[in-house]
């Protein structure tokens, strides 16, 4: 065992599990211990300030500066009482992941005494370097200065490490011209505008409900990978994905790992996982081995959108952070190996009143079931009008391995219902004999009563993008490394315009004395006949679906670069800038910024594989074959017949071979990112990427593969797909 890989298996094998430290006392004992929850403040904050701030809470007034130093001095209290000895603002910048910059509480005063300080201007606006984050052109690289400023709509916590402490502090990132730069501050407007617009269509039904809140529950697909293997990957290292490999024999194919014992390591990693999300008040609920080996899922309980988005941003890094201390490493991307499941973020939607009522949960009554029906065939029709948005806000460099890889919906955006609903949105566009009802001051006129519909009225539909599970929306295609603020901000944007679209067309029946209603339904009605190409109950996988979403008029964009074109198209532009969620220059930025990602990391990925090939591969591969080519220069100097060695010697063509059309490739793949590197426009650029470079990988992979199979094992080099999915 002479080289890096064997060495790296050698040490998985010796590791022992690693204990858990448990907290004392029941889960719910120590959830939120690290959470300045508003119990927390009741203790530390003044009566008064106290009594203002949880008005304030359930109004959504702004905070003002003499509130807001109260609630400096109780959180400074708090922290530094918890052992916390800096302060940091916590934000999502457009890298993808998260940001924060450390402060400490101790500073000299101006006599140069040592005091722990932090203000209400500490609280509420930091001043963090903006130049090198992504910003699509908004800022000049020498224009540094951009700003924080605290979301007091989610709590601040203490993250913990080894070093210590921080008190972080949920913000947006803005530049200094006002523009967004993060993916909250544009999620924060989209849920504003939902509240609105779903309010105002609510008075239809009653005038209790005064605030209407996107809930939001995301399932965390994942894998796990040993470090030593890990870092044995220079793929997986700077890719976070295999970029080569040969599928193990044994891969998911006997399906003995889904739901199955979880193995001892991974359940102490789970454990702790679990544990340090609870202090954190992040109410994970499931744990279970996915279906391909070595891949796990967690999930919460349903939450606020903007708190359930934060926390799972911050389950990330606690995930990260608790991996290694059990030597392992967690990988978030959407396809770490080909050939099995990839990963994602099922993102679980819905909208729940003041009043406590999911608007999406069908009624008991004619009447409950009619504002179930005003929002369900809403989100229907705001996704038909607008299912390339949403197929943009999924789109990046890693999901594309993953949409249509028959282990995910494909990049088709369709809707599945159920049988029973289809049924009943068929009978309302197409009502039978007229008919009068009267229940509960209603009088229906022309439609059939509407039946009282179960919670879960029908079995689900894996391969559906977008699928209705009895009371929520599920959305299956956002990617598992996708911060879900970038879907949710579209999907509450076009709801929100949809709804707003509603209440116009009903108002204008009403306007001309039809029965509120009888107006609703004809709405409702007219909205099934304009979005029925939407639904689909079958396959999403099956080539027969592609022939009849096409002949449906559906679009198919199946790489991001051309997905992406719809940010900057006329229809989006208006749509986030009528609802202020973003103005023009906004869009375009963001449709810059996503453009370059993709590219980069096509760019990295590419690096990455030639390095690997000419440095890694290609010597271990010559030098067996150069072993070969003596065995076979022996036999014959023996005098043997060549028939004798004739294996011996297609064995060495075969190597040869395979050898020659990798390098060639390679420096094929080299020169077209030397061609693609010198585009300036960023859209054609990512297209060249995309078109000219990438497609070299498979042919790589693919001659990479077949050279693993028949090279002496003891002389590959890194770490062979079997050990990275089963060796743990």
């Amino acid at each position: 065992m002479n080289n890096l890989r064997f060495d790296a298996v050698e040490t998985v094998l010796s590791r022992q599990k690693k204990s858990v430290s448990i907290p004392e006392g029941k889960p719910s004992t120590f959830y939120g211990k690290n959470v300045f929850s508003i119990e927390k403040m009741k203790e530390y904050l003044p009566k008064n300030a106290y009594e203002k701030l949880v008005v304030i809470i359930d109004t959504g007034e702004v905070i003002d500066r003499e509130l807001a130093e109260h609630i400096s001095q109780a959180m400074k209290s708090w922290a530094i009482s918890n052992g916390a000895t800096h302060y940091s603002h916590w934000f999502q910048p457009l890298t993808g992941s998260t940001a924060e910059k450390h402060d400490a509480f101790f500073e000299p005063d101006r006599n140069g005494l040592p005091v722990e300080k932090f203000t209400a201007d500490s609280l509420i606006q930091q001043e963090p370097d903006a130049s090198s984050f992504p910003n699509g052109g908004i800022r000049n690289t020498f224009e540094a200065r951009g700003y924080t400023g605290w979301d007091p709509s989610s709590p601040v916590f203490l993250f913990e490490t080894a070093a210590g402490k921080t008190l972080c502090i949920p913000t947006v990132f803005l530049s200094y011209t006002g523009e967004a730069l993060d993916y909250k501050a544009p999620l924060l407007k989209a849920i504003n505008a939902l509240d609105k617009a779903a309010v105002d269509v609510c008075q239809y039904f009653g005038k209790s409900v005064t605030r209407v809140a996107a809930s939001l529950g995301i399932e965390q697909e994942y894998f796990l990978v040993d470090l030593s293997l890990y870092n044995a990957r220079p793929d997986l290292l700077l890719t976070g994905r295999t970029l080569f490999g040969h599928m193990s024999a044994k891969g998911q194919q006997l399906e003995d790992h889904y739901f199955g014992s979880i193995p001892e390591r991974v359940m102490a990693f789970m454990v702790d996982l679990e544990n340090e999300s609870l202090k954190l008040g992040i109410p994970l609920k499931t744990r279970h081995n996915e279906v391909a080996p070595s891949q796990f899922e967690c999930a919460p309980m349903f939450e606020e959108m903007n708190l359930a988005i934060d926390h799972n941003q911050l389950l990330l890094n606690i995930m990260e952070q608790v991996a290694l201390r059990h030597s392992f490493k967690v990988l978030i991307h959407e396809k770490p190996y080909a050939d099995i499941n990839g990963s994602g973020k099922h993102n679980n939607w819905s909208l729940i009143t003041n009043t406590g009522i999911n608007l999406l949960a069908p009624g008991k009554t004619p009447k409950t079931n009619l504002m179930f029906l005003t929002f369900f065939v809403n989100t229907i029709k705001a996704v038909y009008e607008h299912a390339d948005l949403l197929r943009a806000s999924i789109a990046s460099a890693s999901n594309d391995h993953r949409l249509g890889a028959n282990e995910a919906p494909p990049a088709i955006i369709s809707i599945f219902l159920g049988s029973q609903l289809n049924d009943v949105l068929d009978e309302i566009e197409t009502p039978r004999i007229a008919k009068i009802v009267k229940s509960e001051s209603m009088l229906w006129h022309g439609i059939p009563k509407i039946p009282e519909l179960n919670l879960d009225n029908t079995d689900r539909n894996r391969t559906s993008p977008f699928a209705f599970t009895g009371n929520k929306f599920e959305f299956r295609a956002v990617g598992s490394s996708a911060n879900s603020a970038s879907s949710m901000t579209v999907l509450n944007a076009i709801v929100a315009d949809q709804l707003i679209q509603f209440k116009a067309d009903v108002d204008k029946l009403i306007a001309k004395d039809t029965k509120k209603d009888l107006a609703i339904l004809n709405v409702i009605r007219k909205y099934l006949k304009q979005s029925r190409a939407i639904r689909f109950e079958g396959n999403g996988y099956s080539k027969e679906w592609e022939i009849e979403a096409e002949n449906r008029g559906l679009s198919n964009i199946k790489t991001t670069p051309k997905a992406l074109d719809v940010y900057t198209s006329d229809k989006s532009l208006k749509l986030f800038e009528s609802l202020g969620i973003l103005n023009r220059r906004e869009s375009h930025a963001r449709h810059e910024i996503l453009l370059e990602s993709y590219f980069k990391k096509i760019q990295i990925e590419a690096r990455v594989i030639g390095e690997i090939v000419n440095s890694m591969l290609a010597p271990a591969s010559i030098t067996y074959l150069n072993e070969l080519v003596e065995n076979v220069k022996g036999l014959k100097d023996l005098g043997l017949p060549k028939e004798s060695y004739s294996s011996q010697l297609n064995l060495v063509e075969r190597i040869s071979t395979l050898i020659n059309e990798i390098l060639e490739n390679t420096e094929a793949m080299r020169q077209e990112r030397k061609k693609a590197n010198h585009i300036e426009d960023i859209r054609e650029k990512a297209i060249a990427y995309d078109e000219n470079v990438r497609v070299y990988f498979d042919k790589i992979r693919y001659y990479i593969n077949k050279l693993e199979q028949i090279v002496d094992d003891n002389k590959w080099p890194v770490p062979k797909l079997r050990e990275l999915l089963f060796v743990n």
